[in-house]
């Protein structure tokens, strides 16, 4: 019979000498195994040796990923702030204390092939966090950053976060089912316990407290309080007399163009450009000029312009009334505020108490002017509900937006509403000189700058309801302009 030799003793010596242990910075075997983990693959635990310095370094690994990406996040300069990095540890602590406390190395008391201890799943399960961490960087700046794909957009935010959150959750449950597979032991029932109750607690084991902030912009300078003083109110009080006496008489034969520009709220700049944008406009391309008014609540004009108040609104309307040729001119008035939804143009001009304008208000003025001929323009949220109160044979109104939406660019950074933007600084300006086509053109152009800005609450739709006497009046007039050099 030939000798039977028990080699059992070298196998497990063999075995025992395959298996390699990587010291602290033997980060790459981890993280390549958190790959093969993550693409569903079973991982190699003989290859990975479960020291404190490995784990360590796999979770400060992943917080200097996450304040990177934090960082990246913001465009511009960025503050970062210090104490953000002594929040958060003590869970993730804790919970690599129960692992090397349950099962530091299963290489210890068993052979490679039973189930991993508890130090190795979690390491693993930081290294594996740290591939999901690198995808979604990935996706962010080759999706978003790169302008591929709008950050507002719903597919590219569940690309962006939901379908690596699901992926990761597949591949941890993959992995712990691999390796409940072999269970002998109550401490391998408590390592897998205590792995999957760390992986339910967040997305990221590792702590990812807010680091970074947007740096504050430098304060704008605080504007000295507006204040009336009594030459104010002298100079104020003859202007819209002395203005109106200014005007050009009208022309017999020839159909005039009369104009007033209100802008009441003095809290906004942008009012005031517009106003003054949209009076150059009618000057140059409607030969109105020495024909227009200008009513606006500005510091900066309140001895040079008569103020925006109703009173003045309705005062330049009998006056123009009573220079123009009521039977062929034309009066053009274009108010721009804020509005509200009950049509509402709303007024401010602190110290001062100014009153709003309302629509029944203006129509009422225009009657009792005798004005036939009327192109009403009104820029503001809700306006809308200016278009039945003032719609008549001789009249056309045309309105920011529609009864139920806000316009859009009349904030503080706003250079002009979209509406005056797009209205009179880019169609009437150059293009055309029919109220009717630049109205549909300049809806064309709000609803797709609108879209582009975010604007959250539907499109403005801007309104124009034109009767039908004032067509021929405005045609005969817009033949004469083309007329001209």
């Amino acid at each position: 019979m030939s000798e039977v030799v028990d080699d059992s003793a070298g196998m497990a010596a063999t075995q025992t000498a395959s298996v390699r242990r990587p010291g602290m910075f033997a980060a790459g075997a981890w993280l390549h195994e958190g790959a093969r983990s993550a693409l569903f693959l079973a991982p190699r635990w003989e290859r990975l040796a479960a020291s404190p310095w490995q784990l360590a370094f796999q979770m400060l690994l992943q917080y200097a990923l996450g304040l990177l990406f934090q960082r990246l996040t913001i465009e511009g300069e960025a503050v970062f702030i210090w104490r953000a990095l002594l929040a958060g540890w003590f869970g993730v602590v804790l919970t690599a204390w129960l692992c090397y406390l349950i099962q530091p190395d299963p290489r210890v008391s068993r052979s490679v092939h039973s189930a991993p201890g508890a130090a190795h799943l979690f390491t693993l399960l930081v290294a594996q966090s740290n591939i999901f961490l690198l995808l979604i960087y990935a996706l962010y700046f080759s999706l978003i950053r790169t302008g591929a794909v709008s950050d507002t957009s719903p597919w590219a935010q569940w690309i962006m976060w939901s379908l690596p959150m699901l992926w990761s959750v597949l591949a941890r449950l993959a992995m712990l089912l691999r390796a409940a597979r072999p269970l002998v032991s109550l401490r391998a029932v408590l390592a897998i316990a205590v792995v999957m109750f760390t992986s339910v607690l967040d997305f990221h084991l590792a702590p990812a407290p807010v680091a970074w902030r947007t740096a504050p912009k430098p304060e704008a300078k605080e504007e000295e309080p507006f204040t009336l003083s009594q030459e104010m109110m002298e100079a104020q009080l003859p202007l819209l007399d002395e203005q109106l006496d200014a005007l050009k008489p009208q022309r017999p034969g020839v159909i005039d163009m009369y104009t007033i520009t209100f802008a009441p709220y003095e809290g906004e700049e942008v009012f005031r450009r517009e106003s003054t944008m949209v009076a150059g406009v009618m000057a140059k391309r409607f030969d109105a000029a020495g024909r227009g008014l200008q009513l606006i609540n500005h510091r900066e004009t309140a001895e040079q312009l008569p103020w925006a108040t109703p009173l003045n609104l309705q005062r330049a309307i009998e006056g123009i009334g009573a220079i123009m040729d009521r039977d062929e001119d034309v009066l053009f008035i274009h108010l721009t505020s804020h509005g509200a939804s009950d049509g509402e143009l709303a007024a401010n001009f602190w110290p001062i108490d100014v009153e709003p304008v309302m629509p029944a208000e203006l129509k009422e003025w225009l009657d009792a002017a005798g004005i036939r001929y009327r192109v009403l323009s009104i820029s503001a949220c809700f306006a809308g509900n200016w278009i039945a109160p003032l719609a008549a044979d001789g009249t056309l109104v045309m309105t920011a937006s529609d009864a139920d939406h806000t316009s859009y660019g009349c904030g503080k950074k706003s250079a002009l509403t979209f509406f005056g933007r797009a209205m009179y600084d880019e169609q009437l300006r150059s293009s055309t000189r029919s109220f009717t086509e630049a109205h549909a053109a300049a809806r064309k152009i709000i609803l797709q700058r609108e879209t582009q800005a975010g604007k959250d609450d539907g499109y403005s739709n801007p309104q124009i309801k034109v009767g039908g006497k004032i067509v021929p009046v405005l045609e005969r007039m817009n033949k004469r302009l083309g007329q001209q050099p």
